[in-house]
């Protein structure tokens, strides 16, 4: 019992002598993975607010349970709870040395009319320069929605924009709030969504803005994506007004492919896609900057009415560990992550309640770990 830990194990056997047969057979040291590395890798983690604690556990478990080698240097973050939060520097430090980070979602307290006016999430994206929010909205095997064979990649700038928390009060009963826009972040984004396309093999770029109306703002945005386009000839561009776009996807979803948004538009469209195809508790996403990655759910809930009730779908969290595997050179592992959990959702016998059933997170993440496959190393 090398690779799955004692402490899983018993866990495993109280819940099902059958299930803890079979992981210990699926993780065995003469399974092998084709990438098994001769090192274990460094991830910063931070559980995040309300349910992300026990989603993060989730995800500790199903790793332990495949023997993964990657090592967790864990950060309580929080800005609901400040005193017993780490420091941002030092959370910002960990990431830039891990260059990788699997985080929980944290909750963003309404201060009103007082307090800091940028939130713990945009100080951590502005000292990383995490500009670039991608989140892949894919229909899910045994997932029941309105829509079937949804498949699009929001991309989303957020270091700028109405985010750019510039907002005070001039007289009373009047706000002001400005929204930054500027050439240099709007080239990189689109430069970026267009650089994803092509990697990644699709086929077109909608960039989705509101120039009619925020002519100067918004225009520019959408000038730097038209710029950017003329240098991708072979991808397809198009242009759409926010409005149309939320309409355009509750009606017809299989039209888009890859979107690029400013922040605001980027955060609502994100949450309506994913309920598209199952709710925040399927759909994966990550952060990018130059030099490292933050791999979160893609819809922004912490779920905090849920708190200590077993019943929080840990499907987004895995996903989103299996592309930080991916992301590390680990290929083999999270694809045997992704492959166990689509077949739990495929199989339909395990089910949180958010997708139509009436499992537990517990539950869910042991119906995963009896499914996990190894990779055989190819034969020579």
């Amino acid at each position: 019992m090398s690779i799955i830990s004692r402490n899983v194990f018993k866990v495993l056997l109280r819940a099902s002598p059958n299930v803890a047969a079979r992981t210990i057979h699926t993780t065995a040291p003469n399974a092998t993975l084709a990438d098994l590395p001769d090192s274990r890798v460094n991830a910063t983690l931070i559980p995040g607010d309300g349910v992300g604690p026990e989603l993060v556990y989730a995800v500790q478990e199903v790793f332990k349970a495949a023997g993964v080698p990657v090592d967790f240097e864990s950060y309580f973050f929080s800005e609901v709870n400040p005193t017993l939060s780490a420091p941002l520097e030092k959370v910002a430090a960990s990431i830039a040395k891990n260059r990788v980070c699997l985080k929980g979602i944290l909750a963003t307290p309404d201060y009103s009319h007082t307090g800091e006016l940028q939130t713990l999430n945009m100080k951590l994206r502005n000292e990383l320069d995490l500009y670039a929010n991608v989140v892949h909205v894919k229909s899910l095997p045994g997932v029941r929605s309105r829509h079937t064979n949804v498949d699009c990649v929001i991309i989303r700038e957020q270091t700028e924009g109405e985010y750019s928390a510039l907002e005070h009060e001039t007289v009373k009963g009047v706000v002001e709030c400005l929204k930054i826009v500027t050439a240099q972040k709007s080239q990189r984004i689109a430069k970026f969504a267009f650089d994803y396309a092509t990697k990644n093999k699709r086929k077109k770029v909608t960039a989705v803005h509101k120039a009619n109306i925020m002519k100067l703002g918004d225009g520019l945005f959408l000038r730097s994506c038209e710029a950017m386009a003329k240098l991708y000839p072979k991808i397809e561009f198009e242009r759409m007004i926010v409005d149309n776009c939320t309409m355009q996807m509750v009606s017809n979803p299989q039209q888009f492919d890859v979107m690029v948004t400013p922040n605001l538009y980027g955060n609502i469209v994100d949450n309506l896609a994913s309920g598209l195809v199952g709710g925040a508790g399927v759909v994966a996403g990550a952060s990018y900057s130059a030099d490292c990655v933050v791999f979160e759910p893609g819809a922004r809930h912490t779920f905090s009415e849920a708190v200590g009730k077993n019943v929080a779908n840990p499907t987004a969290m895995l996903l989103c560990s299996a592309k930080l595997l991916n992301h590390v050179n680990l290929p083999g592992y999270g694809e045997m992550i992704r492959n166990a959990v689509n077949k739990v959702l495929h199989d339909g016998k395990v089910r949180t309640k958010d997708i139509g059933g009436q499992s537990n997170t517990q539950e869910f993440t042991y119906a995963v770990i009896y499914n996990l496959q190894p990779l055989q190393k190819p034969t020579q």
